[in-house]
């Protein structure tokens, strides 16, 4: 059976997913039967389509290419168009709802109320947007349980990294008691920067024109981008039920210049890191702020925008995984990956409805 997908926003993050169906999902067919259809697109902006034969996705990127809305597109007399998110959700006949919108992080919403709503609908979601996983995770994992479907947000920690997806299947059997990284790419740009001499001004700047920052760095910059992400490892990863709220939060226009020239002088370095352990006393601690680490510490080589993380295991020590954090092929990627794994499990369901 071939997995109907049904994408819920069109922007940066979905086209990256639409190019690797197109180029790049080939092997995976090869490899595990991974040959799904894309039978509806909704977007707030550039408009709704739904066909429920399939959608041509060549087609679909060149009609956005050319005209800026997915209203030109020529499709077929079984073609609707104007459907809404929710609308889509319901009346469409996709088996995985990809949820990419515009989700405001500290509601959560619309992405969570997307996410009830294909679970109630008997259909699986992935998604990259932090919100919904930071606030709602144990809700949605269970309602997608008691529906026997999907949750995937692999995307929401560090993209294509996979954050989330190491620890639960390598690692697994590990009592992780610390997890410990680089969680966000603009600053630690910025702290690159800064250790050449610039400013934190003069850095945030560069980083703007970089790209890496947005136009109002604030989630960036104060660390709420990374609180999130902490929220998520601490809860999916480790099994605790840690909130927003009861993590530590400085940012990064806390640390001075003249604190990272102390410390490259001592042979250490600064580094924004987001942590959550598990203290000898059950107790848990979670934060996001400037850290001095050693030279020799795992992290300390991370430069630019780059991410990386480092699981504390009982097991197999100290684990550190290095990746891109962001980035249209990457954050495609984690979408892309996920779904794999919910076809598998879409497979999975059905073999056990036959042997019944």
């Amino acid at each position: 059976m071939r997995l109907k997908l049904a994408l819920l926003g069109f922007g940066v993050v979905g086209q990256g997913l639409v190019d690797h169906l197109i180029h790049n999902s080939e092997k995976a067919k090869v490899e595990v039967g991974f040959d799904p259809i894309v039978v509806a697109i909704s977007d707030f902006r550039k408009g709704s389509i739904y066909d429920p034969n399939g959608l041509n996705l060549k087609l679909v990127l060149e009609t956005l290419e050319e005209t800026g809305s997915l209203d030109t597109y020529p499709g077929s007399n079984e073609l609707v168009r104007g459907l809404d998110a929710i609308a889509t959700i319901i009346e469409s006949n996709a088996d995985a709802v990809v949820e990419a919108t515009y989700t405001n992080v500290k509601t959560g919403e619309p992405a969570i109320t997307h996410c009830k709503t294909a679970f109630e609908h008997k259909k699986s979601v992935v998604m990259t947007n932090k919100g919904p996983i930071a606030l709602a995770l144990k809700e949605l994992e269970q309602l997608a349980k008691e529906n026997s479907v999907f949750l995937g947000y692999e995307g929401t920690v560090m993209s294509g990294t996979p954050a989330l997806r190491l620890p639960k299947t390598t690692l697994i059997g590990n009592n992780i008691t610390k997890i410990s990284g680089i969680l966000n790419g603009t600053t630690n740009y910025m702290i690159t920067q800064m250790e050449t001499g610039k400013s934190y001004e003069a850095a945030l700047k560069e980083a703007q024109e970089k790209g890496y920052a947005e136009a109002d760095p604030t989630s960036d910059v104060e660390g709420y981008d990374a609180m999130y992400k902490v929220v998520i490892l601490a809860n999916a990863i480790m099994g605790k039920h840690i909130t927003v709220d009861q993590v530590e939060c400085r940012g990064l226009n806390t640390l001075s210049r003249e604190a990272i020239v102390a410390a490259k002088a001592n042979q250490r370095c600064w580094k924004m890191l987001g942590t959550v352990e598990e203290l000898p006393n059950g107790d848990i601690r979670a934060s996001v702020k400037p850290v001095e680490v050693a030279m020799d510490h795992p992290l300390a080589s991370i430069g630019g925008a780059t991410n990386a993380v480092t699981y504390t295991c009982n097991m197999s020590g100290e684990i550190t995984l290095t990746g891109a954090g962001a980035g249209k092929s990457e954050t495609g990627f984690a979408l892309l990956i996920d779904l794999i794994y919910c076809h598998l499990h879409v497979q999975k369901q059905a073999n056990m409805t036959l042997m019944n």
